[in-house]
């Protein structure tokens, strides 16, 4: 091999060595920039985090938070939401607690994480009132925003109005809610097409999903088992109340022939 074309490999090595030394540097700098995005993102959906402004920089796994909050749970809580994130191997952090801190002022318009919260009891109080005995008796709409919920259309009875409401009042995350639905005549909307083949199966489902949605069950620690349309429900409640109210949203899903409540406690 001449000098010369040894001169050319060594440079041609070089030059590979300098481009792959790039690769990892590029690549290493989308894996920051998405583990940043993730931790914001979890920040901005959590409702104690979100009017904190905290700031984060993500560098080869390690995450660096910056900015101020009200009290040590709102800091101990950031800690742990950035470690949950996939590849965040430490976390450093620099976010200083003030007994005075006054969050960031509510913007007029909505923020992306209020759009999801009410999306999502938007969408709870729609299936609550679909898979309900008064399904057929209910043409509703559902709006909500930053957790006030306005139910519009028309209710069949006075009664289907009155459950309605109830469901979207049960429904966690609704703050308030108003009943503007008129009692009359109903075209199916809401619950059109859910009539059919109501098994032992789907009303199981439903019931569980209807607990999940509701704001005095969602944390109970419930069993639910269908037989021939009879709900047995088994577990603790912590009050008359929520015992009260996992009997009647049980006994009110479409299909439901009676609730065995003999096994729910207090």
């Amino acid at each position: 091999m001449t000098h010369q074309n040894q001169v050319v490999e060594i440079a041609l090595a070089k030059a590979a060595s300098a481009a792959a030394t790039v690769a990892v540097t590029q690549s290493q700098e989308v894996i920051d920039a998405r583990q940043e995005s993730q931790i914001w993102t979890t920040f901005a959906l959590n409702p104690y985090l979100r009017t904190n402004g905290i700031k984060v920089a993500v560098r080869a796994g390690k995450a660096t938070l910056t900015g101020n909050v009200g009290d040590g749970v709102s800091r101990d809580l950031a800690q742990q939401l950035a470690f949950a994130v996939h590849g965040i191997k430490s976390v450093d952090i620099d976010i200083v607690v003030h007994a005075d801190y006054i969050p960031m002022a509510q913007s007029a318009e909505r923020s992306f994480a209020e759009r999801v919260d009410d999306a999502a009891i938007t969408a709870a109080v729609r299936s609550k009132m679909l898979w309900s005995r008064y399904g057929e008796a209910l043409s509703a709409n559902v709006d909500t925003q930053r957790g006030s919920v306005t139910l519009s259309g028309n209710a069949s009875s006075a009664e289907a109005k009155d459950f309605a409401g109830k469901l979207a009042t049960n429904t966690q995350g609704a703050h308030s809610v108003h009943n503007q639905l008129a009692v009359g005549a109903v075209n199916l909307g809401i619950a059109s097409g859910e009539t059919a083949g109501i098994s032992d199966g789907w009303i199981n489902a439903k019931v569980k999903a209807t607990f999940m949605r509701s704001a005095s069950t969602d944390r109970s620690e419930l069993a639910v088992n269908t037989s021939g349309g009879v709900v047995k429900l088994t577990g603790k409640m912590d009050n008359d109340a929520g015992r009260s109210m996992a009997i009647e949203l049980a006994g009110n899903v479409r299909g439901v022939k009676s609730v065995d409540s003999s096994a729910l406690t207090i």
